[in-house]
């Protein structure tokens, strides 16, 4: 075992890690901070510290928040180390990362993963196509290198984000051939029940339809309730095709962008093989915590998107809410200190939360989205088809383990990140069960591709151990 080194590693410089960190290291806890990116922000506020005030201003005052955090981090007494990445933990907690090209390990108590959210995939026909990616990637391009798409470019899918993005990339002068809209039309109805709650959270309301105006100004053509959507073109993107208002449609692209909401990044919780339950509602697996963050394994504790998306603004307030059940759980903070100082921060967090139900009804993606054509590819590392997963599970396939044995489906470098909900989606499917039973991935380190040079430079490479001999696949 690892001989301890700090009282509490916190996973992840998103606003739910710095603001575990900047609570921990405020009660005197001794705080280690690790990121992959260079800088604090994660994906919502990267590269914030250095972004071009251009860039910066363009991306409005929502991204220009993130320096609150990042000000108070560089001024807090947390040991802060970026570029660095986790690619294994285990289950007493030590941490084994890269950084600089050398494998170290650190240990503690406690342990906060605040991985934040990841993009769903859309596994559509044509997705695989040079010009297509996800909605959020060319917003982290805008970020990170100040660059954005060039030529004709048209979204498709539903979330804010895609509006966001829309409304961005208008700003910075992209040419929009136009925005494609998949939610069904029936969830607008399902959002209804949920508004009289969501006008308690006026600010997001507004934002939603300051977007839309600014869509509706552009002129760019918007479809809604798009079906049949697929993406065209031979060594590249040329066109997206869709049926909409009971007409086909085709619209000319040199880059296409897709969105269908943000999953929690649960590849950490998965590889501690924490409690994890089917969402029904935001159609992912979300890990079992309690009030604190607190997962079924002591100690270690899940704040912001990874535990349930619920945006930026809320994961502020979760992940100090686990800091205080870390401090507590270590005796730095009686019972009722805690309540006390945790009172506020659950207001802060029930304010910013009253808005998720309506939007989880009003962008609840398609149903047809998790049921793609035999002949789309799902798994892109392994080029799996649909038909493929299909066909395993009419052979006795009955989870997504069982696939890497058959096809190798999830077992790229992506280790199933892009895969994985659609796998379980499908299989569900032609099993005739509910996600919940069919599972999902198990996932095993290293959790990022790491060289055999990292792990020789480590100061103790005999107790690294990659494989758990033994243990299936």
């Amino acid at each position: 075992m690892t001989e301890r080194t700090h009282d509490l590693i916190v996973v992840g410089a998103g606003p739910a890690g710095m603001s575990a960190a900047l609570t921990a290291a405020s009660i005197g806890l001794k705080t280690l901070l690790l990121d992959e990116q260079p800088r604090p922000g994660g994906q919502i506020y990267r590269n914030i510290t250095a972004a071009a005030p251009s860039v910066a201003a363009l991306l409005g005052a929502d991204y220009r928040h993130g320096e609150t955090l990042t000000d108070r981090l560089a001024r807090s007494d947390a040991d802060l180390r970026f570029g660095t990445a986790v690619w294994d933990v285990a289950r007493d907690l030590t941490v084994t990362a890269q950084q600089d090209g050398q494998s170290f390990r650190v240990q503690a108590p406690q342990l906060i993963a605040a991985t934040g959210a990841m993009e769903r995939p859309s596994p559509i026909a044509g997705w695989t196509l040079p010009g297509v990616l996800n909605a959020g990637a060319a917003q982290i391009a805008l970020k990170s290198a100040s660059a954005i798409p060039c030529g004709r470019v048209v979204l498709a899918g539903a979330g804010p984000l895609l509006l966001l993005v829309a409304c961005q990339l208008l700003d910075a002068g992209v040419s929009l051939g136009g925005i494609v809209e998949t939610a069904p039309t029936a969830n607008r109805w399902r959002a209804l029940r949920h508004l009289p709650t969501a006008l308690r959270a006026p600010a997001y309301l507004a934002k939603g339809v300051r977007m839309l105006q600014r869509v509706r100004r552009s002129g760019v053509p918007t479809f809604s309730a798009a079906a049949s959507v697929r993406v065209e073109g031979n060594e590249r993107a040329q066109a997206l095709a869709f049926a909409a208002g009971g007409k086909e449609h085709r619209l000319d692209a040199d880059v296409v962008l897709l969105h269908h909401g943000v999953v929690p990044n649960n590849q950490l919780s998965r590889l501690l093989r924490v409690d994890h339950d089917w969402d029904p509602v935001q159609l992912a697996w979300c890990p079992r915590v309690d009030a604190w963050g607190e997962t079924s394994l002591a100690g270690f504790r899940i704040a912001g998107d990874g535990a349930a998306i619920a945006g930026a603004l809320a994961a502020e307030p979760g992940g100090a809410l686990a800091a205080l059940g870390a401090a507590r759980a270590l005796g730095r903070l009686s019972a009722p200190a805690c309540e006390a100082r945790a009172t506020p921060v659950r207001r802060a967090l029930m304010r910013q939360l009253r808005i998720r139900p309506f939007l989880d009804a009003l962008y609840r993606p398609p149903e047809w989205l998790s049921t793609p054509a035999d002949e789309t590819v799902v798994c892109r590392c392994e080029e799996v088809t649909a038909g493929r997963i299909r066909e395993m599970a009419r052979l006795g396939c009955q989870g997504p383990n069982q696939t890497k044995f058959f096809s190798r489906c999830g077992m790229g470098p992506c280790q199933g990140r892009m895969c994985g909900l659609a796998v379980t989606q499908i299989l569900a499917s032609e099993l005739g069960k509910p996600p919940g039973q069919v599972g999902a991935y198990r996932i095993r380190a290293p959790l990022k591709p790491v060289s055999v040079s990292s792990i020789a430079a480590s100061a103790d490479t005999a107790a690294i151990e990659i494989f758990e001999v033994g243990e299936n696949a």
